[in-house]
Formats: C-alpha cells, sequence, structure tokens
C-alpha cells in the first residue's frame, strides 16, 4: 500500500504543479501572486515534478503557441501533424529544449509576462538532478515494493510530467465530447476529471481561455478549481476579474 500511496502523491502533486502553476499561472496569468510567492511555487514545482521538472517560462510560452496555433503545423504538439504518440513528444521535446535554451525565434506577444527564476530553471534541467530524483523514486521502490510488476510503475515516475501532456495533448484532442464549437480538435476526455485536476476539460478550456475554473456543465468538477478560490481567500494569489462566470 506504500507504493500505492507514493504513486498517487507523486502523479496529483506533479500534476498540481503543472495544472496550477504552469499552466493557469505561467501560460495564462488567470491570477497574480508576488514574486516571493512566485518563488515559492517555483521550488514546489521542482520537488513536485522531480525527475521530469518541466521549466514554467518554457511551458508558458509553448502553451501560449499551442493556443496562438492548435491543430496547424505551428502547434508545438499536435496530433494532427505528427504520426503517432511518441513523434508528436519528440517533436515536443525538441521544441521545449529550443524554447528552454532561448534558441527559438519567438515573438514578444509569447514571452510578456511568463515567469522566469534562472537558476530553478537551470538546476530542474541538469541531468544530474534528473538522475538524482529518479534514484531516490527507485530507492523508495526497493524498500517498499512487495511484488515485482509494482516496479513497472517506475518509468512513470521517471517521466511523470511528459506523461501528463501526453494524456491531454494527444487523447484529448483524439477523444472525448465537445460542449463548444472551437476551430480546433480539443475535446473534453473525462465527463468527471477524477484523473487530470480539471485538465481534461480541454474543449471548455480552449473556448474558455482566460477562465480559472476549466469545468462548465454542472457535472464537471474541476478539483483544482477551489483550491485556486481558497488561495485567493486567504491572499496568496489574486484571481482576476471575472474567473468565476458560470457559462452553463
Amino acid at each position: 500500500m506504500i507504493i500505492f500511496y507514493f504513486f498517487l502523491a507523486h502523479w496529483y502533486l506533479s500534476l498540481f504543479a503543472q495544472t496550477f502553476f504552469l499552466h493557469r499561472y505561467a501560460a495564462h496569468q488567470m491570477f497574480t501572486m508576488s514574486k516571493t510567492w512566485e518563488k515559492v511555487f517555483y521550488v514546489m514545482t521542482f520537488i513536485f515534478q522531480g525527475s521530469s521538472y518541466l521549466s514554467p517560462y518554457a511551458y508558458g510560452v509553448m502553451h501560449r503557441l499551442h493556443h496562438a496555433y492548435a491543430d496547424t503545423d505551428k502547434d508545438p504538439h499536435s496530433p494532427s501533424y505528427s504520426r503517432n504518440l511518441f513523434d508528436m513528444m519528440w517533436k515536443t521535446k525538441n521544441i521545449y529544449n529550443d524554447v528552454l535554451n532561448h534558441r527559438a525565434n519567438i515573438e514578444a506577444k509569447f514571452t510578456k509576462g511568463v515567469p522566469y527564476w534562472g537558476f530553478i530553471e537551470k538546476l530542474g534541467d541538469t541531468w544530474a538532478v534528473r538522475i538524482g530524483w529518479g534514484v531516490v523514486y527507485t530507492l523508495v521502490y526497493m524498500e517498499f515494493a512487495t511484488a515485482w510488476w509494482m516496479y513497472l510503475l517506475l518509468p512513470i515516475h521517471y517521466l511523470m510530467g511528459p506523461v501528463h501532456g501526453a494524456i491531454i495533448n494527444w487523447f484529448a484532442h483524439k477523444f472525448g465530447y465537445v460542449n463548444f464549437k472551437v476551430s480546433d480538435t480539443a475535446k473534453n476526455l473525462l465527463p468527471f476529471d477524477f484523473l487530470m485536476m480539471g485538465e481534461s476539460y480541454h474543449n471548455n478550456h480552449h473556448k474558455l481561455g482566460g477562465r480559472a475554473n476549466f469545468g462548465v456543465k454542472w457535472h464537471e468538477f474541476d478539483p483544482t478549481y477551489p483550491v485556486i478560490k481558497l488561495l485567493n481567500f486567504i491572499g496568496v494569489i489574486k484571481l482576476k476579474l471575472n474567473n468565476d462566470l458560470n457559462y452553463m
């Protein structure tokens, strides 16, 4: 059971860092926070994502590109322009590294206001640190795993961030239902998002890109949104206006 809880904790903490800090803050700036709190969440993202740490800067820029060019040849991760899931993820990796290392020619509108803390950005991306996190995960399994098949979960720990990205960027553009007509293939992957903390409401998000609550219909519960409301209430963040609007 310890391995089960460890896996769940890593899955949801990593996912929270991605959806709250990288996606809703870095990319969309749905709320504001002080520079001190920004650094706190930078460190939390580094810890929660571990070996699959994703740069808030690179993620933010790439996600803005995704919204601007969804399902076109300029989209950093479109199933429509990839042979398969692995081809899309390889292309995404290459574009991510170009953005991260400032090799890409990016228009200023896509980088404006995206947070950047060079120390953590560089630290989290070093191979020594990534391998170190992987060793920690492996040691936990060596100590607490009670069956050989549990070790099959380790690759997911190593690549947690990309796994989360693949679920949405591939499957939520191929399977699911739509609430809104949009100009791309974004779909809502799950009617009740117990798995992706609101990220699976991809069609809703592509229609209402600035809305902090990704759920729209009565059954679409976004687990991240109550956390955002709580952090707003206690003053850690400040939600921008019109983020509580109901659409259905």
